[in-house]
């Protein structure tokens, strides 16, 4: 069951304000929205549903049928897949401006949950196909957006090729840094919302390992383990470790 909430009275998406909407939505900068003038904004918002939901409920199952596309607008969201002899692999993790749902399956082939309070743009699929039928250079975004996640996907793949456990590691958190930047979020504390047995399902490790190695990190004043998150203290050993 998923734990969401949505904007009264079912009015369009407004992320929050009662006034303003997509056009006042600092998210659209870092998001495929940005290719839209205000009035293909305007009939964008009219297709949108704001949608909030509960730290660990789920926006869609895998094998659920796949009859939305989300944007995320606040908060982070745990993409992961169940094999089949039940464990679980966490395919990544959605940020701020990330759309879900893009590759336009029959049916969901992961799970998402949120991990913290996440609130996103909901439209209906169809009524999004639609759209970007009429849109060229929406579809020239959602192109680039593809490439982009088809980057991320690679580098995944060749972060799992690696053995040592630092590597990983400290793959993983430039990999968050540089995606928090491109959202414009350049803060010296470099936000976890994700646990550590998420990171570890994550790189293929075992909790116990990513603890240790964060520890050490700690220990050797390469990151600082802070409430929340970490702060990176040494860029260069870090980037020498992460390749």
């Amino acid at each position: 069951m998923s734990s969401e909430t949505c904007a009264p009275n079912g009015q369009s998406c407004r992320h929050g304000r009662s006034e303003g909407g997509c056009a006042e939505c600092k998210v659209r900068l870092v998001s495929v929205c940005a290719a839209l003038t205000s009035d293909e904004l305007a009939e964008l918002e009219s297709l949108s549903r704001r949608v909030a939901y509960n730290p660990r409920g789920t926006l869609f199952a895998q094998d659920e049928e796949a009859s939305a596309v989300y944007n995320i607008t606040e908060g982070a969201v745990r993409l992961l897949r169940l094999l089949p002899d039940g464990r679980r692999h966490v395919m990544g993790f959605a940020l701020v401006g990330d759309f879900l749902g893009l590759a336009m399956p029959e049916r969901h082939t992961i799970t998402a949950e949120a991990l913290s309070p996440v609130t996103v743009c909901r439209f209906e699929r169809r009524a999004f196909q639609e759209l970007v039928a009429r849109k060229p250079h929406l579809l020239q975004r959602l192109h680039e957006r593809a490439g982009y996640e088809l980057g991320l996907a690679q580098d995944q793949m060749l972060l799992l090729g690696r053995r040592g456990a630092e590597e990983k590691v400290a793959s993983f958190l430039l990999t968050l840094r540089g995606r928090y930047v491109r959202i414009g979020l350049t803060s010296v504390t470099l936000e976890l919302p994700m646990g550590r047995q998420d990171i570890a399902d994550h790189l293929g490790l075992t909790v116990e390992t990513v603890s240790r190695t964060l520890t050490r990190l700690d220990r050797e004043k390469a990151i600082l383990i802070v409430p929340g998150g970490v702060r990176l203290l040494d860029l260069p050993r870090l980037e020498r470790l992460g390749g």
